[in-house]
This record gives structure tokens, C-alpha cells and sequence, in this order.
């Protein structure tokens, strides 16, 4: 059987002694009595079969034993220190949990997001990517913005508009609709033959196929074809000419993009009233 380890307060109660030089002040720092920290210390070197400290009148000195035992421990305690930062996000108060597809998240909200984050500099924000309900329901988030028809989504989601599905292109892509690869979105109910029978154009066939339509999009920036994408992904694309459309004509999309906010709070409201305000102001 291993053997058991002394606890971590003993040995922070030594580090912090060790530096210091002083039982005093060690106390002062980890918030701890000054007998306390002595006994602590005075318990690792019964445990340790050494005298770590010769205590002298005016303060300490470490032994040939306390000097080859701290710089070991003083590392031990700084890797568990940074382990734990990652999870160390201060108040639930201040962080905001928001979970979304990754598509919503690179085409949508990161283009915009420094102007919420500006507008609330003390706040703290967790980005979560999300695809199916499961992902969702296992991230209990605060704001959720969910890819589905209206019943998939469920009751109280607020829809993003616009939900429009519109053909995009790179600038330099010049190839026309009848010689331009077509790409399209799976698993979405509406695609290039509907858009076709709305814009009179006969005989379109996909021939490129994106399991989003960020991925669809990213395809379109970079030459590969014409997409047949949510224009409310593409918008920020659009004004900053990485994408143009490549036809007039739009559908409806029986699909598109939803937002509930599932912990009513001030930083929850503000951030609902910013993305609505960015989308549909």
C-alpha cells in the first residue's frame, strides 16, 4: 500500500515559513495563527524524521534538510496553483455562460464582441460550443442560442432574423450559378432546387456539401463555389466584402437560429439586448 502523504497545509505552512523566515509572518500570509503555522510545521518534521528549522531568537534558519525539501515543494505548490487558475473564474455573479454553435459564434458574435465586452469591462465571459440538445443540456449555460426549427428549440426562444438563406461568393469567384460549384448545407430542409424554383433557375445540383453553413460559408470565402447560406451568418462577411451574393433571389429557411436566456440576470439581459440589438436594431 502507497504510503500516505502529510497534508498540503503542513507543507504550505513550511513554504511559507521558509521564505519568510519567520512563523509570524507566514501566519500573516496564509491567514493562520502564528502558533499554528508553528505547530503545523513542527508536525511535517515529526512525520518527515527531520528538523526542518533551527528556531533561533530573532527568527529562523533553515536546515541542510529544510533547505533540500523547500525548492521541491515550492514547485509542487506553483504547478497546483496554475492547474487550478483555469478553473478559478471568481463569482458565478460575474461570468456569463453562453452557449451556441460554432458557426453562430465565429461568423456572429466574435466579429462584434469587443463592443460587448467594452460595454461591460468588469464582466467575465464563457463561450461554450454546442451542436446537438445534449450539449446544451449538459453545458447549463445562461444564454443558449440553438440551431433548430421553432419545436425543436422549444417554447420562450426568440428567433434571430433575418432568416433567409441567400447565395454567396467570394469576390473573386466570377464563375456564373450553371458553372459554379454549388454548395450546400446537409441536414437543413431547405437547399439549392428550392432556391432554384424561387429564383427561375432550372437544373441547379449541389455538388459540394458542408455539415454547417459556417463551414459552407468558409468554403465560399475561399473560392470553392457558391453557397447557399444563413444571410444572418453572412452579414458581418457581407459588409466587410469577404463575401458578396451571387444572386437577388432568397428562401425562407424552415430552420434558423433561436436565443433563450435560461438564468434571468442582469449580465444574461444585457447580453440578450446587445445581440438583438446587433442583429435586428
Amino acid at each position: 500500500m502507497a504510503r500516505s502523504l502529510p497534508p498540503l497545509t503542513w507543507f504550505r505552512a513550511f513554504e511559507a515559513a521558509a521564505r519568510h523566515l519567520s512563523f509570524t509572518a507566514a501566519a500573516a500570509e496564509i491567514g493562520l495563527t502564528q502558533s499554528a503555522v508553528s505547530q503545523q510545521v513542527k508536525a511535517l518534521e515529526t512525520r518527515l524524521g527531520v528538523v526542518l528549522f533551527n528556531r533561533k531568537p530573532r527568527g529562523l534558519a533553515l536546515t541542510d534538510d529544510g533547505r533540500r525539501l523547500l525548492p521541491q515543494v515550492g514547485a509542487a505548490l506553483e504547478r497546483l496553483a496554475i492547474a487550478t487558475e483555469t478553473f478559478d473564474l471568481g463569482s458565478p455573479d460575474k461570468v456569463l455562460t453562453v452557449a451556441m454553435s460554432v458557426s453562430m459564434a465565429q461568423w456572429v458574435v466574435a466579429p462584434r464582441l469587443a463592443d460587448f465586452t467594452n460595454l461591460h469591462p468588469g464582466l467575465r465571459l464563457r463561450i461554450l460550443s454546442a451542436i446537438w440538445p445534449d450539449d446544451f443540456h449538459s453545458a447549463m449555460a445562461d444564454v443558449d442560442i440553438r440551431f433548430g426549427s421553432e419545436k425543436q428549440v422549444g417554447q420562450g426562444a426568440r428567433e434571430l432574423t433575418p432568416n433567409r438563406l441567400i447565395a454567396l461568393r467570394s469576390p473573386e469567384l466570377e464563375a456564373p450559378l450553371s458553372e459554379a460549384a454549388l454548395i450546400e448545407t446537409v441536414g437543413t430542409s431547405e437547399g439549392w432546387k428550392s432556391w432554384g424554383r424561387e429564383a427561375g433557375v432550372d437544373g441547379l445540383e449541389p455538388t459540394l456539401f458542408a455539415d454547417s453553413y459556417g463551414m459552407a460559408l468558409q468554403l465560399a470565402v475561399h473560392g470553392n463555389g457558391i453557397a447557399l447560406a444563413s444571410e444572418l451568418l453572412a452579414r458581418h462577411a457581407l459588409e466587410t466584402g469577404r463575401l458578396v451574393r451571387a444572386h437577388d433571389a432568397w428562401i425562407a429557411g424552415k430552420e434558423g437560429y433561436y436565443l433563450s436566456v435560461n438564468q434571468p440576470g442582469e449580465a444574461a439581459r444585457s447580453f440578450e439586448e446587445w445581440i438583438l440589438g446587433e442583429l435586428m436594431g
